[in-house]
């Protein structure tokens, strides 16, 4: 059998807390690998040009611009990008403008971490998840 290729994500958030443990949960998964972090929308759509990641994590609130905007800004290069929505928020405004705009998966951060991972990997092999 051959080795399957790591899922690459890129992690989004403005707090750097919550950014190194989404990297401690996705570098401990034998089949996941971090291969960037920003803290800005601006930041997430250089970092995603830079590195092509499978899955994207994306805060809803960034400092500079929405986490949607960001999503629509990648989406409108890269069409096939997989992004996730992450909030503390349950809004279904929010919730229903970001599947609109492509998000594949809108996920509370509130969410237990067996939650995260498998969300990641079901949205990787082309599922949605709410």
């Amino acid at each position: 059998m051959m080795e399957q290729e790591p899922i690459r994500v890129l992690s989004v958030d403005d707090h750097p807390l919550l950014r190194e443990g989404i990297a401690a949960i996705i570098n401990a998964q034998p089949d996941m690998t971090l291969v960037a972090q920003a803290a800005t929308g601006c930041d997430a759509i250089r970092k995603f040009d830079e590195h092509r990641p499978d899955v994207t994590l994306m805060d809803l609130r960034l400092p500079d611009m929405s986490g949607i905007d960001a999503m629509i800004a990648i989406r409108t290069a890269f069409a096939e990008a997989r992004i996730i929505m992450l909030t503390t928020f349950e809004g279904d405004v929010e919730i229903h403008r970001a599947l609109e705009a492509g998000a594949r998966a809108y996920m509370l951060k509130s969410m237990p971490t067996k939650e995260l991972v498998e969300a990641i990997r079901q949205v990787h092999a082309g599922k949605k998840r709410v």
